[in-house]
């Protein structure tokens, strides 16, 4: 595996960004952890054909716990800070392309993802981005993906 290129960001708790992903020639794999503090990581398999296909794994990754998470292409990722100033590190396959990032709505019904954590008491709505906001709900999302078993 060959990573390209190192994203870090900072959030306090209660921030959740995502659902994120970029469409090809960009789709990106990441590798990401959490340097300090912990988040709630959510990624979404978007590969048409795929026997998971619209469903998500779920997984606290901490500072403390040291956990990773692979997200491959083809998949949408997004995650929930649990605690201020949670440190979020991402090793990327492909380098950021504005032109082919693609959002979905993370509260998206269809996609039934819980996202309150009773160990960290976030149960309120969480604080996002307008363009996280504003993201397509899954059912308008056209999957340029393909599973490949």
């Amino acid at each position: 595996m060959t990573f390209v290129q190192d994203n870090q960001s900072v959030s306090n708790a209660g921030v959740l960004r995502g659902l994120h992903l970029q469409v090809p020639p960009f789709a990106q794999g990441k590798l990401v952890r959490v340097a300090a503090g912990a988040a709630l990581d959510v990624a979404v398999d978007l590969r048409l054909g795929s026997p998971t296909y619209g469903q998500h794994q779920k997984v606290v990754l901490s500072a403390e716990n040291g956990r990773q998470l692979w997200i491959p292409p083809g998949f949408a990722h997004g995650f929930l800070s649990l605690e201020d100033a949670t440190t979020f590190c991402y090793k990327c396959t492909v380098r950021y392309d504005a032109d082919a990032e693609r959002s979905i709505r993370w509260d998206d019904a269809a996609l039934n993802i819980d996202w309150s954590h009773a160990d960290y008491g976030l149960d309120q709505r969480p604080q996002l981005s307008e363009k996280d906001a504003e993201a397509p709900l899954f059912d308008d999302f056209h999957s340029p993906f393909n599973f490949t078993p």
